[in-house]
């Protein structure tokens, strides 16, 4: 088993992307290692919370400064393991722009669980089976794009193009994908990669749009785009072939009557015009001067007979310009409305191209797909496995150099990565005599909570801890890891790490003040599933105080962390192996012959620092390595006592602490209890108050009701009475009186009815299904279809006519309850009731019979009037179809077309004759030229 030093070896990559662009990628924008915490029943007992927005129950300010300082770790994590310098490496199997920029800054996505980090290896696992690499070219990262459309600025033709471009890739990609696992026969196997784009909205019509109104590669507006354009364009070409015929005529004259060398036709200020001497300028007449040589020889004229032709070329130059912006205009408003969907596209190609990056990585290197151990393994009867089970790693940063020698094609930032090489190997020194980096092997038993690996310096201690905290973090984002066999490691939800000296002056910190500043930090975000990784822990203090608070720190540490990896030069922490089963030693091997370290790890064993033997290799006096020796023999005994007494008495005096800060923490909990009980007793209170207050106001409601009731049924008696004594043929009139006298009363009731929960009770259980009619309160009661079942949240899709819209169960109910309801509540009594209900069989009777209902006399005004010349044709289609579905029953609306092209009309009567709304209608006449009648139901 060997070992080698870690150092940095990539130069840190300057941050391109501005914050505001980072926030608005979700897939980019990786969440924190924190883990956010909430307080339970007891005081003591902490429950994680998978959810990035959990609160702190008792404090809001605490969950924050957790999630501030846990952020805070997460960076210096990142820093110390050279996380950014993995990245780099990445970035050079990047397919877009996107990507590598997103690796380069070290932002690529980490599995926020397992489940997560399970799903980012899956995809790893598919890219490499990939036969072939997947077509990104054309997918470039259009967010920019986008956002200056929805910021309300015109796109222009290379923008649009780089739109479109964006889309036909993405769908391509998508397409090759398919195609790669049909012909191989193994969905099964490119699931994961698959099921990235696999429900995403290509916009393959937009794509079509731009292509059809765009030419790319010559970006350029086509004549196709409108008809508009292509008249003036049409228009432009034959007055410009008019006027160079005249302007051609008008130059062979002024040559030939000697005004000239040679005909001369050109454009001076947007306008054509010939060459002439000045001294010649008589031969053209009342001609216009435009401009002058340099030299003041030629002038440069339009003739006068030329004058319109230009002024018409001016016009329909600027026509050109302003219709084609116009069309522009259009296709950045489609841009627009499918922001989302092409946010979510580009999102999903990084995804794709991520995670093809990380299988290109992994073949690379030849890495091995890790496994997360299961929890149940950490228990203490299974004490024949092993939480991390890693066989010959290498660290990828010091491989990476020998690998690049072996590959062609990788444009990886040699220069910056050699330096870090040189870093590397002047630091740690681990590296082999011959050049090449040293595997190790990493086995820690399943009951094994700290691991204290002891040695001399330059024997690489730190890098070994160095290799295990990136691996962790490496599988944790789908990475592959560079080891022999399969690796096996637990899931970290934090990996915290305490690395380097944290002296400053800026902040007055000693180098054991910043090594314990750090330690407090790590131990207020600690959770049960942390990794921890301390270098030389208790240095830089005396000795036994050093010792005594680094025992007290890793036992305090065993029991609520994961995994503790630790480097030491205190024997004495080796001993606490002896006392606690869920310590384990290790030690970096030395040989004693040649003085050198070997860079393998002896687990179970305890190293020595060999200071002295390190001196004598170096060339000290021998005299005083003998003395040195001779203080070592003295101090040794009683240095050892000392130790003993002073960590007992640094643990009384943490016991005590404890004891005082639980006696503080039940303090707390009594008062937030007593606060509870208060809260409580006083929302009871109010829901009585509540429930007191709805029941008189129902009772007033139905005394209200009641007396409506009474009024109306007296209203009925009395016209029963007159049906029965008067004349048969008053009955129309005693019929309207009625009518008017319970109109009266409702509308009087009015506020009282609309109070009632009745017809709110009658169908508020009732759920739509696809197929049914719906009564809809946006589209002011009208009938509508379900199209799509209900969500989750109760919203579900109707559609009326052809207007489609997403309504919530409360604001539809269905059209037969709604029906039969309205009978039950307002229909007459007794033989009245049968009267009335022949009328109104005899009512839709008529209706079916005829097919339409009388609309009285059709007198045009301004608001059932709807003008739609000078619109394009889908301009217009748009504005009739909104114009219908605003209408109100029964009603006339007038639609100008004008006569035009016809184009307008034609639109305009094939959605009058298709419209579900539109009873009939009656096209233009001699008294309404250029205009439809629509009779709407």
């Amino acid at each position: 088993m060997k070992a080698f030093a870690f150092t940095p070896i990539g130069r840190t990559p300057v941050l391109l992307f501005p914050p505001k662009s980072r926030l608005r990628h979700p897939f980019i924008s990786r969440p924190s290692q924190a883990t956010c915490f909430k307080v339970s029943n007891s005081a003591n007992e902490k429950t994680q919370s998978s959810s990035p927005d959990a609160k702190l129950v008792v404090s809001d300010y605490l969950t924050d400064e957790k999630i501030r300082v846990a952020e805070e770790l997460r960076q210096v994590a990142e820093e110390a393991l050279e996380w950014r310098a993995v990245c780099l490496q990445l970035s050079a199997f990047a397919s877009t722009a996107a990507t590598r920029e997103v690796c380069r800054n070290g932002m690529i996505p980490v599995g926020r669980d397992r489940t997560e980090s399970n799903k980012l290896l899956g995809q790893t696992a598919a890219a490499v089976a990939l036969p072939e690499k997947l077509d990104f070219v054309g997918a470039e990262d259009v967010s920019e794009i986008v956002r200056t459309a929805v910021d309300g600025e015109v796109l222009n033709i290379r923008e649009l193009c780089a739109v479109r471009r964006s889309l036909e890739s993405a769908k391509e990609v998508f397409e090759q994908l398919v195609l790669i696992s049909s012909m191989l026969d193994s969905s099964d196997r490119y699931f994961h990669l698959l099921e990235i784009l696999e429900n995403c909205d290509f916009l393959t019509e937009l794509a079509s749009k731009v292509a059809f109104c765009i030419n790319c590669n010559l970006s350029i507006v086509l004549d196709q785009a409108s008809p508009k354009l292509e008249s003036i364009r049409s228009e432009r070409r034959q007055n410009m072939e008019r006027m160079e015929s005249l302007l051609k005529v008008e130059s062979t004259r002024v040559f030939q009557a000697g005004g000239i060398e040679r005909p001369l036709i050109t454009k001076r200020r947007a306008r054509m015009c010939i060459g002439v001497r000045a001294s010649q300028k008589f031969l053209l007449p009342e001609g216009v001067l435009l401009s002058t040589s340099s030299s003041g020889a030629t002038y440069f004229m339009e003739p006068r007979s030329a004058v319109e032709l230009n002024n018409l070329e001016v016009m329909l130059s600027t026509s050109e310009k302003a219709e084609e912006l116009a069309i522009l205009d259009i296709l950045t408003f489609e841009v627009r409305e499918s922001e989302a969907k092409i946010r979510h596209l580009m999102e999903k190609i990084l995804e794709l191209d991520l995670a093809c990056a990380r299988g290109a990585y992994a073949l690379w290197m030849d890495g091995k797909c890790p496994v997360f151990c299961d929890d149940s393994e950490r228990k203490p009867f299974n004490e024949d496995s092993f939480s991390v089970e890693i066989e010959g790693i290498h660290h990828p940063l010091l491989l990476e150099p020998f690998l690049r020698s072996l590959s062609s094609g990788l444009s990886l930032e040699v220069d910056s990565l050699q330096n870090r090489m040189e870093v590397a190997t002047s630091q740690t020194g681990n590296l082999s005599r011959t050049g090449t980096p040293i595997p190790i092997d990493i086995k820690i038993g399943a009951a094994i909570k700290v691991v204290v690996i002891s040695g001399p310096n330059t024997g690489g201690k730190t890098a070994s801890m160095k290799t295990l905290g990136l691996a962790s973090l490496m599988s944790k984002a789908g990475m592959f890891l560079p080891a022999k066999e399969q690796p096996k490691i637990p899931w970290f939800d934090q990996i915290l790490v305490d690395i380097g000296d944290q002296q400053s002056l800026e902040h007055n910190l000693s180098t054991f003040s910043g090594h314990i500043s750090r330690l407090c930090k790590i131990l207020r975000v600690t959770t049960k599933k942390s990794l921890v990784i301390i270098d030389e822990i208790g240095s830089g203090t005396d000795p036994s105080e050093g010792v005594a608070l680094s025992s007290s720190i890793l036992q305090y540490l065993a029991d609520c962390v994961n995994l503790v990896v630790v480097t030491t030069h205190y024997a004495d922490l080796s001993l606490l192996k002896k006392s606690d089963s869920r310590f384990e030693n290790a030690a970096m091997e030395f040989c004693t012959e040649t003085l050198q370290p070997t860079y393998r790890i002896l687990w179970g064993g305890t190293g020595n620092s060999n200071a002295l033997s390190i001196a004598k290799s170096i060339g000290f006096d021998q005299k005083v390595l003998n003395r040195a020796q001779q203080w070592v023999e003295k101090l040794a005994p009683d240095k050892q006592k000392a130790r003993h007494g002073l960590l007992y008495q640094s643990l009384l005096e943490e016991r005590s602490m404890f004891k005082n800060q639980a006696g503080e923490a039940a303090s707390l909990l009594s008062d937030i209890k007593k606060l509870y009980v208060e809260i409580q007793s006083e929302a009871d209170d109010l829901d009585m108050r509540e429930m007191a207050l709805k029941a008189k106001e129902s009772r007033n409601l139905q005394q209200e009701l009641k007396t409506a009731r009474d009024q109306m049924e007296a209203v009925i008696k009395n016209f029963e009475s007159q049906l029965q004594n008067g004349n048969p043929y008053q009955f129309n009139t005693i019929m309207t009186k009625s009518g008017f006298a319970i109109s009266s009363i409702a509308s009087a009731n009015q506020h009282v009815i609309n109070m009632v929960p009745e017809e709110e009770d009658r169908y508020g259980s009732y759920t739509p299904k696809i197929g049914d009619q719906v009564f809809v309160k946006g589209l002011g009661d009208k009938v509508a279809v379900v199209i799509e079942a209900p969500t989750g949240g109760g919203v579900t899709m109707v559609q009326y006519g052809k207007l489609k819209v997403r309504v919530k169960k409360n604001d539809m109910r269905p059209m037969q309850t709604s029906m039969r309801f309205m009978a039950n509540s307002s229909g007459p009594r007794d033989g009245a009731k049968q009267h009335q209900m022949k009328h109104d069989k005899r009512f839709f009777k008529d209706i079916q019979e005829e097919g339409e209902v009388s609309f009285g006399a059709a007198v045009r005004t301004s608001k059932n009037t709807l003008n739609l010349r000078g619109m394009r044709a889908e301009e217009a289609s748009l504005s009739l179809e909104m114009a219908i579905a605003a209408a109100k029953s029964n009603s006339v609306l007038f639609v100008i077309h004008g006569v035009g092209t016809g184009i307008v009309k034609e639109h305009a009567i094939s959605i009058l004759r298709n419209h579900p709304r539109v009873l009939k209608f009656e096209e233009e006449s001699p008294m309404n030229h250029g205009c439809t009648i629509a009779y709407l139901k």
